[in-house]
């Protein structure tokens, strides 16, 4: 009877995420806020919850974390993953700087300490790169200019996770400092290994992977994306960054077949993550909070919009590529809760839970809304940007404003046209 409620609630889920994702491509919207919605709607508190599959779609959601970010992996190579990191490093610090400083000073404010101002300081600090790694694809950005400058932010900033959690973990727990620098070192080390491996090896990764059959090849590069997640999850490091790290190691030949056999349950398992992050959020207990999350979300659209424009601006993009990487860097998702819950299971302060789900939340669904109006926007910049200037009336227009106007505006030469093919 158990497995057959079982059966009967993931039939209904999936059923529902596909309806809701013909109905955003019927009306060309992205269906990630339709999953977040359906979320709250099958979690506690709404309209229809779950009674026994919440523990599967629990694993789903972290394998689709995995599975989004090791396809967005398949993207780049090694060589560009290490040139963009040493060029982003001080747009990642300044990152870091204006979208934690909101966090930490509201909980100081708030009265919860210095351990729920380092809290709330990494939840508006980091970037979903789940979702962003979604809308990016949806929106068909991944082979634009700025989608490497993007992904040198995220990659920032999930490395800079790698360092925060053990911090975080280590004042909830308030052990000393040498358990402190030891969890730092022994995450430090992981990303170390695994980046020198995707850089210096990617090539015998790829044979070992390697099969004529689709089955052995889904089989093989599922199998050895969850267990690298999994071990560098173990040794504190984000399971996120080691899956990205296998998709960087395997960015050869091989790139095309993975991406073309993990496709579908890349997708079947995102929108389970969507959802999942839905189900932790008790409707009941967001509306207490809604204000303050409400400006500090409003402070981190503007923050995130900030660094996104500078980082485009930095590597050379256009107007328009500024506009897109401003808006994919706003979605805050996965890592915000897992902070959230550690700080309210280490005993910070019991209102940054719901503060966090309902900051998260409008940011989840603001993010990819404000990504389908970035493009545009852009447009009707350029149009008013070639608008002829009106002249007072019996003048005449000085002989160089006769003219056809040239395409400025920053992001009408050749490398914005460049942006804008499909």
């Amino acid at each position: 009877m158990h497995a057959a409620v079982q059966l009967i609630e993931l039939g209904a889920i999936i059923l529902a995420l596909g309806l809701l994702g013909a109905a955003a491509v019927r009306f060309s919207v992205s269906a990630i806020p339709l999953y977040l919605l359906a979320g709250l709607a099958f979690g506690a508190g709404g309209i229809l919850p779950l009674t026994t599959s919440e523990e599967f779609v629990s694993v789903g959601a972290e394998v689709g974390v995995i599975l989004l970010l090791f396809t967005l992996g398949l993207e780049y190579t090694a060589d560009e993953l290490v040139g963009t990191l040493r060029t982003s490093a001080p747009i990642g610090l300044l990152d870091l700087v204006l979208n934690a400083a909101p966090g930490v000073v509201a909980a100081l404010l708030l009265g919860w300490g210095p351990v729920g101002a380092v809290a709330l300081g990494g939840i508006t600090y980091v970037t979903s790169s789940g979702i962003t790694a979604k809308v990016v694809g949806d929106l068909g950005w991944l082979g634009n200019r700025e989608t490497p400058a993007v992904l040198s932010v995220l990659v920032f900033e999930d490395l800079a996770m790698a360092a925060y959690l053990p911090i975080l973990t280590t004042l909830l727990a308030g052990a000393g400092l040498v358990a402190g620098a030891t969890s730092l070192a022994v995450a430090a080390a992981t990303i170390t290994v695994i980046l020198l491996v995707a850089l210096r090896h990617g090539r015998l990764v790829e044979r070992f992977v390697a099969s004529p059959s689709d089955e052995v090849l889904l089989l093989k590069v599922l199998g050895l994306t969850m267990l690298v997640a999994g071990v560098a999850q173990q040794l504190q490091v984000s399971a996120a960054v080691g899956a990205f790290l296998v998709g960087i190691a395997l960015s050869g030949p091989m790139a095309h077949s993975a991406r073309q056999v993990l496709s579908p349950l890349r997708d079947l398992f995102a929108a389970v993550f969507f959802v999942f992050f839905g189900l932790q959020t008790d409707p009941g207990q967001l509306p207490p909070v809604l204000p303050i999350a409400a400006l500090l979300a409003l402070l981190g659209v503007a923050t995130k919009f900030g660094t996104g424009w500078l980082t485009a601006r930095r590597a050379g993009v256009a107007l328009s590529g500024r506009l897109r990487a401003g808006a994919a860097l706003i979605p805050r998702g996965e890592f915000n809760i897992v902070i959230a819950g550690l700080a309210v299971g280490g005993g910070a302060n019991p209102r940054l839970g719901p503060l966090a789900a309902a900051y998260v939340l409008i940011l989840a669904v603001a993010g990819p809304l404000l990504a389908r109006v970035a493009e545009p926007v852009a447009r009707t910049l350029r149009r008013r940007a070639k608008a002829p200037r009106p002249h007072p009336a019996g003048s005449r227009p000085p002989r160089d404003e006769t003219r056809p106007v040239p395409e400025r505006l920053d992001d009408l030469d050749e490398r914005e046209r460049a942006d804008e093919l499909p």
